[in-house]
């Protein structure tokens, strides 16, 4: 805390705070929990629709999918645990968001992680995605929810400060939510899961609100213990409570622990808590007041039970196996007191930890000009050795070695999973219908423009999902930058901030919540600004969710929208060029929007085959894929200049295939739409043949893909 924060801390009490009372405003006022530096400009951004059932301010945000079913999702990052102890910390980073998503009463049906790493020529970034990657899976497969998607990336500016971003989406009755609220004085509390004990204790004061310097694995105590057995109990007793109506609310606790959960719960009902330290059951002996309070032990939830069903709910956890204990009760003078050993140890108001924190409108300084671009033209190599640079490098190739370690079909809800597809596709239980899932984010472009950058995450995310045939509803989302006390980085989150907006109004998907990092830098290296947008889709029909695949030879191949000279920052420019430089792509928000529709009325209609979103790698890159993962080769003639044709990375651009006796209704809708379509060939044959340029194998191409990440974790 700084010295003003203390002086507004003694103002608030009218006297100087306790140890224990400061502990708890250090971690309700931190960057992490207050947002202190990003709330000004997180209430410009667009939160409400009809569709909308729960915004931001809330553990998870809800939307409607009708049929009296609603979608609750979230994302949130756990960089800083991560860098430091890389398997725990990705591992309670998807604890933690499935909490979040239980505590809103639905039952968690998907995992999605998007991360960004250090090259992989680096011995410690090859430790650091390993553990990240066994984390995830070793969590998300024990609990049982799939992990189904997510992104991956790899630059120098993330070899310091590794990004891990994790996305949980649940399916819950519209009418069956339940509140976080401390809701009716004389009602308990009820701590129930794990025991509590000293891991954590700092997480998002020392960990999440500070950079990391040299040293950080001094660290380490701050980094939580997961336990996916327990939590997967934790899971099934709360849906179980719910089911029966026992609780009167639910929220997880995972930043600031029981401070964090026992004031935001009794400020949203504008009441008060009166906790026994002493009951709550401990995992060693001697831990103080404080510690406590600020734990952040993992597996543990904070339920508001009515006395005359308090017998019930402890019934529920003894059969589940989990701990439960009354630590307390609902009371309504509006302070959050604390006793231990008979004293009381801090008597603080709610409000004034979980809303009244410090907010601050820090400088901006506006970034200097990109670089000039290279003009790619003056290429050294052939098409072809280009071709194989950039499907072989890391941000584009095949990511198996990563997915097969994850559980995506436990649950038998997943349709299209990770690999292969655009967005994923899960499937409603007792519906045919399905939600479709993607998160996109691209550092790259935000380096050199953060307003198109985020622009970009959006419009790529909602293209993701609109090429299964969903309609995209809505976005929630993790906006990863660096150290916000510098003019520049708050300049960077400022522009895309108004990026996000922009594209979210134009696209009408609100933000319904979602979760600031800042501090992401240590010493001289800072992360690129990086917000990564989790998009949620409803698709009306699982049977009619479109691959991105080729599915069979005889059909027609498609360009949808327009191709112009656009290599900044792009990945033809940061692998074969070897820089980061120039203009990322113009963004046409309504042509984007005319592509969305065109890809969800012709799914609807049955139209298309195929559909591949073509963003990263251009046109070559998102041809190739879609052979590679359907086994059927390709000839295409690209309109053009064959540079431009093959690597530029114009947005608003699907490649489409279409049955032979669908073509002429394609063409129709896409003009009705205005939306270009130009018939650049027919599936067909062993090879992907670009006509004027070079062909190759499908087997050349597929092995290129495949061994990339393979070869470089053996060094």
């Amino acid at each position: 805390m700084t010295d003003e924060e203390y002086q507004a801390v003694v103002g608030t009490l009218g006297r100087e705070p306790n140890r224990t009372e400061l502990a708890m405003y250090s971690v309700m006022w931190s960057e992490h929990c207050s947002y202190k530096s990003s709330k000004v400009h997180l209430r410009t951004l667009p939160t409400e629709g009809p569709q909308v059932l729960v915004g931001p301010g809330d553990d998870a945000g809800v939307v409607d999918i009708g049929d009296g079913m609603a979608v609750v999702f979230k994302m949130e990052s756990h960089s800083h645990p991560s860098a430091i102890e890389p398997y725990q910390g990705a591992a309670t980073g998807v604890g933690g968001i499935v909490r979040d998503i239980i505590s809103m009463g639905a039952r968690p049906i998907a995992l999605l992680d998007p991360l960004r790493f250090g090259p992989l020529t680096d011995e410690r970034n090859r430790w650091l995605f390993g553990g990240v990657v066994a984390g995830i899976g070793g969590y998300g497969n024990c609990i049982g929810v799939p992990t189904v998607g997510g992104e991956i990336a790899f630059a120098e500016a993330h070899s310091a400060n590794p990004t891990v971003n994790v996305m949980c989406v649940g399916l819950a009755s519209a009418d069956g939510l339940v509140p976080s609220r401390a809701d009716g004085e004389g009602n308990l509390l009820v701590l129930m899961g794990a025991t509590t004990g000293r891991d954590g204790i700092g997480g998002v004061s020392v960990l999440a609100s500070a950079t990391l310097e040299e040293g950080g694995e001094d660290n380490r105590p701050s980094v939580q213990i997961g336990d996916p057995f327990t939590e997967k109990l934790l899971i099934e007793a709360c849906l179980e409570l719910i089911e029966k109506g026992l609780l009167v609310g639910l929220q997880d606790l995972g930043g600031a622990g029981l401070t964090c959960a026992s004031s935001e719960t009794a400020a949203r009902a504008g009441t008060g808590v009166d906790i026994d330290l002493d009951a709550v059951p401990l995992r060693e002996e001697g831990l103080e007041a404080f510690e406590i309070l600020t734990s952040e032990s993992q597996e543990r939830m904070l339920a508001i039970v009515s006395p005359e069903q308090l017998g019930d709910v402890l019934n529920v956890c003894r059969e589940w196996g989990l701990h439960a204990a009354v630590i307390g009760s609902v009371v309504g003078d509006g302070m959050v007191t604390a006793r231990k050993d008979g004293e009381v140890v801090a008597v603080v108001p709610a409000k004034s930890l979980a809303d009244e924190g410090p907010e601050y409108e820090r400088p901006l300084s506006p970034m200097p000009a990109p670089p000039a671009a290279t003009d790619p033209s003056t290429l050294t190599v052939s098409l072809r050795e280009a071709f194989f640079e950039v499907l072989g490098a890391p941000n584009i190739a095949s990511k198996r070695w990563v997915f097969e370690q994850y559980d995506s079909i436990v649950q038998g809800g997943t349709v299209a999973g990770s690999g292969g597809t655009d967005a994923a596709v899960i499937r409603i239980g007792g519906s045919g219908r399905a939600v479709a899932v993607s998160s996109d984010g691209n550092g790259r472009y935000g380096a050199l423009d953060p307003y198109l950058g985020a622009a970009h995450a959006v419009a790529e995310a909602a293209r993701n999902v609109a090429v299964t045939g969903a309609r995209p509803l809505a976005i929630t989302n993790c906006l990863n930058f660096g150290n916000p006390e510098r003019p520049e980085v708050m300049w960077q989150f400022a522009e895309s901030i108004r990026g996000l907006s922009d594209a979210c109004r134009a696209f009408d998907t609100p933000v319904t919540g979602g979760n600031v990092s800042f501090y992401n830098e240590s010493g001289g290296s800072a992360i690129w600004p990086t917000p990564v947008i989790g998009m949620v889709g409803l698709l009306e029909d699982h049977r009619r969710a479109v691959p991105a695949s080729f599915p069979q030879e005889g059909l027609a191949v498609y360009l949808l929208g327009e191709t112009q000279p656009e290599f900044g920052g792009s990945e033809f420019a940061d692998v074969v060029l070897e820089e980061v430089a120039g203009t990322p792509p113009a963004l046409d928000l309504a042509k984007e929007s005319a592509l969305l529709a065109v890809l969800q009325e012709a799914a609807g209609a049955g139209l298309m085959a195929s559909a591949h979103d073509c963003s990263s790698g251009g046109a070559a890159v998102t041809i190739t894929e879609a052979c590679i993962a359907g086994d059927v080769g390709v000839t295409v003639e690209l309109p053009g200049d064959q540079l431009t044709a093959l690597f530029s990375e114009s947005a608003s651009r699907a490649v489409v295939s279409v049955a032979s006796g669908d073509t002429m209704a394609f063409e129709e809708l896409c003009q009705r739409h205005g939306v270009p379509a130009a018939h650049i060939g027919e599936t067909g044959g062993f090879g992907i043949a670009f006509v004027g340029a070079f062909g190759v194998t499908t087997a050349e191409a597929r092995t290129t893909y495949e061994t990339a990440i393979p070869n470089l974790l053996a060094g």
